[in-house]
């Protein structure tokens, strides 16, 4: 048998994956974005583009070409041995992944379809809310009546698709177990972070425990506060009446233009490639954010081709709470987006989010910039009101000593999915009772609430097949934002409208998966991944959190502003569905202008 030119196959394997990668993921967008009418052929396409992914024989392939290969052949092939090991499924259950993957998608048409709202409590009557509006309004509303039937509405929902949900996780433990291990969530950490149950169970175990003095603290506020614990009462109490406050200083009509300002001041940009933006909440739509890319990095020869971007976020657009999570979930789905186009690498198997890619890894970059807009030296530069007010240091001060002590309870919130996750997959012959139970128990445990909740169930990664495991990417990925933080600080002096912090991020970048989880940090911090950094930055006093403020806001007062015009190297196009509201082919700020003339139409 003749050898096979290793760079053919390369070519090959690249010119095959691209159409069926981008075929699956422009239906993904299509049928996310509320236009189901397409399923059919994305669960066709999703088909084909997961054949090529588990191709015993392309994996033999590139083993056999392996051997002949020069050095930097061998490595560029090994990329893909990588790629196929994490997809290799035995012939006899490839009809069970088809199944649960026709099953998902049931499910998942099941949620987008539904219609949703709460029932006043004065009326009596429903008032129709999106699964997006519904959690805004209760985290937002000053009448806890309202609140609470915005809870109880969230609480009926997620039981019409608990037995559904059950079949799911049986079918997944079936599959996991045909490959040899005992769940799928130990199936999930090994082929997303490489880790053992153990080793995910003692990180858990540490935060919790070393974070624990936050449920102290919230009993004590509760004093002050009857009835804090309550679910649908904690976040909007914990706000307090600083929450209208604080969001008067995020219109979402000048999200755009702070967005880019902030990474052309910090050196991001798109490398070239192509963005597509959908941000307001509305019936039939994803009910959270996500960036997927239809068009990976890839080369023709020497020559790059740059990739391109989708994102979405599900913004309430006229409600209380919505600017500042809009603009968290702007930056965060901003930061993937920067992340996979700024990639340099020529297989494009590395140039995307799927495995082997590091769930940790990818969320790292999302939640780093999603810090930069929540810091408070972004907010005393950027944050100003509808009449060009400056944030005020004394909202900062006020709001710092209101949820000081309870700011570990937000990694606590992500522990508590991981523990839901592991209990979902390791429970015994599940039944619709079971999981009810497990949710409840698990959310009262990591939440200290003084009411039962099903929360656990409501988050859209449970029954999506590759968003299974998320909470720990996003457990891990938080370790490392303060990990980076630090160093960044301690050499910069500074992070916000920093060009050298933008210029570390994108050499990383340019690696995309290529290095494994534990290898990325070391080389981005310096050091081994550790919770130290963040739990110092949790448990720091409120005088010292104070003092390093005020240091770091005077050190970003003497950055110069640059008043240059935006360019983020990037194509990019707001859309609502299939409308193209504005795009920047005149300029960044003609689109964002555009963009906010047309915002102030669609308030609810």
């Amino acid at each position: 048998m003749a050898r096979e030119n290793p760079k053919q196959l390369l070519k090959v394997l690249n010119d095959t994956y691209e159409p069926l990668h981008r075929k699956y993921e422009e239906y993904f967008w299509v049928y996310n974005m509320g236009d189901h009418s397409v399923e059919k052929k994305m669960n066709v396409a999703r088909e084909a583009r997961d054949a090529f992914r588990a191709d015993a024989a392309l994996l033999e392939r590139v083993i056999a070409a392996k051997k002949s290969a020069s050095k930097k052949d061998q490595e560029q092939l090994s990329y893909w041995e990588q790629f196929f090991n994490c997809y290799q499924i035995p012939d006899e259950v490839l009809e069970l992944r088809k199944r649960i993957a026709d099953l998902e998608n049931e499910l998942e048409k099941k949620r987008n379809s539904q219609t949703t709202g709460y029932r006043d409590p004065k009326t009596k009557k429903i008032v129709k809310l999106s699964e997006g509006a519904l959690r805004t309004r209760m985290v937002s509303d000053p009448d806890e009546k309202i609140r609470k039937a915005c809870f109880d509405a969230l609480e009926e929902m997620v039981k019409g698709y608990v037995d559904d949900f059950v079949e799911i996780v049986k079918l997944r433990n079936e599959f996991a177990r045909n490959l040899g291990f005992n769940d799928f969530h130990e199936y999930v950490m090994r082929i997303k972070e490489n880790m053992n149950k153990e080793e995910l169970k003692k990180i858990v175990d540490t935060l919790y425990e070393k974070t624990k003095p936050a449920y102290t603290a919230l009993r004590e506020k509760e004093k002050e506060q009857p009835g804090l614990r309550k679910p649908w009462n904690r976040a909007y109490m914990l706000a307090g009446d600083t929450l209208a406050e604080e969001d008067a200083y995020y219109p979402f009509d000048e999200a755009l233009m702070r967005w880019g300002t902030t990474f052309r001041n910090m050196g991001i940009d798109m490398a070239e490639g192509s963005v597509q933006v959908d941000l307001l909440d509305r019936e039939g739509k994803h009910p959270n954010g996500l960036c997927h890319y239809p068009g990976l990095v890839r080369y023709d020869g020497k020559k790059r081709i740059p990739g391109e971007a989708n994102f979405t976020a599900n913004v309430a657009y006229g409600h209380l709470g919505e600017g500042y999570d809009g603009y968290r979930t702007l930056f965060h789905e901003g930061g993937h987006a920067a992340h996979w186009l700024n990639s340099t690498q020529a297989q494009i198997c590395m140039n995307h989010e799927y495995a082997p890619t590091s769930s940790a890894w990818a969320e790292t970059h999302s939640m780093f910039l999603e810090a930069v807009c929540g810091s408070i030296e972004w907010k005393m530069r950027y944050a100003k009101d509808a009449q060009g007010n400056d944030y005020p240091l004394s909202l900062y001060e006020k709001r710092l000593q209101q949820i000081h002590t309870l700011r570990p309870l937000r990694q606590i919130s992500i522990c508590l999915m991981i523990e839901f996750e592991r209990g979902v997959y390791e429970m015994k012959n599940p039944t619709k009772a079971k999981m009810l139970k497990h949710a409840r128990t698990t959310y009262k445990k990591y939440t200290d609430a003084s009411a039962p909740s099903l929360w656990p169930l409501l988050p859209v990664h449970n029954y999506v097949w590759e968003y299974v495991g998320s909470y720990t990417g996003y457990c891990l990925a938080q370790l490392t934002v303060e990990q980076w933080r630090e160093y960044f600080y301690k050499k910069y002096g500074y992070i916000v409208d920093n060009p050298k912090v933008g210029k570390e991020m994108r050499e990383v970048w340019k690696l995309a998966s290529t290095k494994p989880f534990p290898e990325f940090v070391k080389l981005a911090t310096g050091k081994k991944l550790s919770p130290n950094a963040y739990l110092k930055s949790v448990t720091m006093s409120v005088p010292k959190t104070l003092t390093t403020a005020h240091k770091r806001i005077d050190r970003l007062k003497r950055v110069r502003k640059n008043t240059k015009p935006i360019d983020l190297k990037a194509t990019v196009k707001m859309v609502h569905g299939t409308k193209v509201i504005a795009d920047n082919s005149k300029s960044f700020e003609d689109m964002a202008k555009k963009y906010a003339k047309w915002l102030e139409k669609q308030k609810v």
